[in-house]
């Protein structure tokens, strides 16, 4: 029996509008199309190279996009659209998310009443001790601050202050750098947990092989487009892999050899036409230079002829 999908977003784009040259507006299509599916019990991981678009697919769902960017696709969550008026009353409460900075901890303010977001009952105070109890947080931890914390602790906190209000839908924007591998490998356990417990999440992040150890699927973003979506277990063989940028990142990967390819993602103003990694693969042909369906192929999802 297939899960319940909890978000489902179909062709987003987010379109920066910047000022060149005096008032000449200038529009940079950063996303130009994003597909990404995640349900009940799972967790998903978005991988792909820095400015793929990874950060900005989390603050388009979270309604927290900068001012100068407009946002157009089909985000639906629970089954119906999640408008900026309902994603405003979930946010922070069923849809909650993991940011990628410890920075985003208040220095100012204990790390108790963070968690708890002020409240003081009883019901709120047992609720936060089972919670220090679950991620090895000492009780003590309530008085401290931020800075009295090791970077793990604190990232600990982050999942917690997430939690507390038992989400539906985590997001966590690359809840992971800076971490030592044994602490990053127990912060994406504590992911799987979340999923274990009933939650969808979807994890951002840039380690490819860390991921693997935790999560059900993999969506594979380059240069603002999902170009595969594949099982976890697809990725213990190259042959498995759909697309030529699926498989360089698999050969890339520090136990096949640390594997590269020439070249760089493309620049928003410089896409090339049809498939966006034609110019680094050397499977190109004259048909990758027209239009891509995004297809299911052998039980996963890919951008291909």
């Amino acid at each position: 029996m297939e899960k319940e999908t909890v978000l489902k977003i179909e062709h987003m784009n987010i379109v920066f509008t910047q000022y060149d040259r005096g008032m000449h507006q200038t529009e940079l299509p950063v996303i130009r199309n994003l597909d990404v599916e995640v349900r009940r019990g799972e967790v998903v991981a978005v991988v792909g190279s820095s400015g793929s678009g990874k950060s900005l697919l989390a603050h388009g769902v979270m309604g927290v996009l900068p001012y100068n960017a407009r946002m157009g696709g089909d985000i639906q969550y629970l089954g119906e659209k999640l408008t900026k008026e309902r994603i405003e009353k979930l946010r922070g409460k069923e849809i909650v998310m993991v940011p990628q900075s410890i920075s985003s901890l208040n220095p100012l303010m204990k790390i108790g009443p963070q968690i708890r977001k002020g409240k003081k009952d009883p019901a709120s105070q047992e609720k936060l001790k089972a919670i220090f109890r679950r991620y090895d947080l000492e009780e003590k931890t309530e008085e401290l601050y931020p800075f009295e914390l090791s970077g793990g602790m604190n990232r600990r906190v982050l999942i917690s202050t997430a939690v507390m209000e038992e989400p539906r839908l985590v997001i966590a924007d690359e809840p992971t750098p800076g971490l030592d591998k044994k602490t990053a490998k127990r912060a994406m356990e504590h992911f799987r947990n979340l999923a274990d417990m009933g939650a969808a999440v979807l994890v951002i992040t840039h380690d490819l092989e860390l991921a693997l150890e935790t999560v059900d699927r993999i969506a594979v973003f380059y240069g603002g487009t999902t170009i595969e979506e594949a099982r976890a277990e697809d990725f213990q063989r190259e042959e498995n892999l759909r697309h030529p940028y699926t498989k360089a990142l698999w050969r890339a990967m520090p136990r096949h050899g640390f594997q590269y390819i020439e070249g760089s993602q493309p620049y928003v103003k410089n896409l090339p036409k049809g498939c966006i990694f034609s110019p680094r693969c050397s499977q190109c042909q004259e048909a990758c230079r027209g239009e891509i369906p995004y297809r299911e192929v052998r039980g996963g999802k890919v951008e291909i002829r």
